[in-house]
């Protein structure tokens, strides 16, 4: 059928299924796959935490032995060799080209904000104080392809952050004193990355951009007769989803405000349900913009949930807002850049108000109500 559409309407549609398919990866149910893995050098001596959540844990080693869907302590410790033995595998420390042997200490359980994590602290035997160190990871490669360990590197009182997964599954870090640019560089690639694989507030913004094109009428959706009209509405929205954001992103981070993280899963999900909705039957049809501005307050929640896990000194938070917040940005901004053309050149057409329009909202709005009906009620509705 799309065989015979002109192509920006081929690629427009293509577009919006690969979002709503993507989206409904059974990996993306709930917040991605992290774990966060904070290392501190101090002269020839490399500690590390690696904090991994049971349930990734579970999937890879089968820690509920009862099968009653409870990981209970004493399930836990007899595992914690296997655990430290299938982790530490996973993860290679080299100093100056030498690879420093890793291990184990001690296991304990911490929460985090989607759910319990086995915190795993080991030691790296290095020859020497090294001037550079490369890691390579690899934990649940063969698994989750979407699986992100977060780093937190501390060296001669500096932090550096870096997200280590099978797109950069190795690599090298000079320990030299790092500058406040070379941070904030750090901080807004981790808001990008966190934007592209944070696929419901793809799919929420998505779910805003679909009707940019178009006005409401009595006699339903028309066309908008100039890209100035499109771009406008688009820049309304981009813009109250953006100030939203940033008040509870700062207020979450900065621990003002600490909503529980099934809370806010939920109504992110339930954001993206009602905004694809409105798509279908408008309520809010001339202040979607104050639809962004109210849903974006509780995914700022969301986005916060990446700075508040890496456990940032509190030093260096300011930086971290400002530089994710961006990333944050650069991320939406890229979305909007790929699509709005697209839409504007398929606005007139059936085919765009029926089939993306319309098809695509609700098929949004199906995985959202998926992903809301899971995180509410804590069940696996997609397959494993």
């Amino acid at each position: 059928m799309t065989a015979a559409l002109p192509w920006p309407w081929r690629a427009l549609w293509r577009l919006t299924w690969l979002a709503v398919l993507w989206a409904a990866l059974p990996v993306q149910a709930h917040k991605p796959s992290d774990s966060y893995l904070a290392l501190t050098v101090q002269g020839s001596a490399v500690t590390g935490q690696w904090d991994i959540a049971l349930r990734d844990l579970d999937f890879a080693l089968g820690l509920d032995a009862d099968g009653d869907g409870q990981i209970t302590w004493g399930e836990l410790r007899t595992r914690h060799a296997a655990i430290a033995a299938y982790a530490l595998a996973r993860l290679r420390v080299d100093a100056d080209g030498a690879t420093c042997p890793l291990e184990a200490g001690r296991q304990l359980v911490d929460e985090h904000t989607d759910g319990a994590y086995t915190v795993l602290e080991f030691s790296a035997r290095c020859p020497q104080a090294p001037h550079s160190l490369a890691l390579g990871y690899t934990l649940f490669a063969e698994l989750d392809p979407q699986h992100r360990g977060l780093l937190r590197l501390e060296f001669a009182g500096r932090t550096r952050t870096a997200v280590l997964g099978p797109q950069a599954a190795t690599q090298a870090f000079e320990l030299k004193a790092v500058g406040r640019l070379g941070q904030f560089l750090d901080y807004g690639r981790e808001g990008v990355g966190h934007i592209w694989v944070g696929y419901d507030h793809i799919l929420f913004l998505l779910s805003l951009l679909l009707p940019a094109v178009l006005l409401w009428g009595a006699a339903g959706w028309r066309p908008a007769e100039r890209f100035g009209q499109a771009f406008y509405d688009v820049l309304r929205i981009v813009t109250a989803f953006t100030v939203a954001h940033s008040i509870t992103l700062s207020l979450a981070t900065l621990g003002v405000l600490a909503p529980p993280s099934r809370w806010v899963e939920s109504a992110i999900a339930l954001s993206v349900v009602l905004a694809a909705l409105n798509n279908v039957w408008p309520l809010f049809h001339g202040r979607r913009w104050m639809v962004a501005f109210c849903f974006g307050l509780i995914h700022g929640f969301g986005f916060a949930s990446v700075l508040q896990d890496l456990g940032l000194p509190r030093e260096a938070l300011v930086l971290a807002l400002v530089g994710f917040n961006l990333g944050v940005e650069v991320g939406q901004l890229t979305i909007v850049a790929i699509f709005l053309p697209l839409a504007f050149a398929a606005r007139r057409t059936v085919f765009y108000r029926q089939g993306v329009l319309v098809g695509g909202s609700l098929l949004i709005a199906a995985v959202a109500g998926i992903w809301l009906a899971e995180r509410a009620f804590n069940l696996q509705l997609l397959p494993a």
